[in-house]
């Protein structure tokens, strides 16, 4: 009776061990990005006034631990105008991540355009459905952007997309 006990008490906690996440981890995700408005000298430029922006971002994050990371973004952006439609600017946007509970995630991010403008961009993430395979989530960017003899920009935007 005690060798059925210990063999069943090691499979209960071998099951344990097995479940835990291991840590670097990394995930990599895609989505769309809606740029809405921006404010700068000229007051607000809404998106969809005269021409649409849109961008898709996909990225690698590298989770050290379940509370903070780091994340390697790349953000296509296409500019449709006049019956045709170009790539007109391309973003790089490393940054911090941090887990802040129940699917919310925080990333502060560094900008960095092929337009010759540069910034920050702090964004808001949630998870709204959380499957075996992958997440779906939907994330507020806030972006500020400064340089290239253009004055300084504030806007905002939405962003969904899938995390595997």
């Amino acid at each position: 009776m005690r060798t059925i006990i210990t063999i069943v008490l090691l499979f209960i906690f071998s099951l344990q061990l097995t479940a835990q996440t291991t840590y670097p981890r990394i995930t990599g995700y895609v989505g769309i990005l809606h740029p809405i408005v921006h404010f700068g000298d000229g007051g607000a430029q809404w998106n969809f006034n005269g021409a649409y922006v849109g961008g898709f971002p996909t990225g690698i994050n590298i989770w050290k631990s379940q509370r903070i990371g780091f994340s390697f973004e790349f953000v296509p952006f296409i500019r449709a105008a006049n019956g045709t439609s170009k790539m007109n600017n391309f973003l790089f946007h490393p940054g911090v991540l941090v887990a802040l509970g129940h699917g919310f995630t925080f990333a502060g991010r560094a900008a960095f355009e092929t337009s010759g403008r540069y910034g920050l961009t702090p964004v808001l993430n949630k998870v709204i459905k959380k499957n075996k395979d992958c997440s779906y989530f939907v994330a507020i960017p806030v972006p500020a952007r400064f340089g290239n003899d253009h004055p300084a920009t504030i806007g905002i935007g939405f962003q969904f997309g899938i995390a595997f």
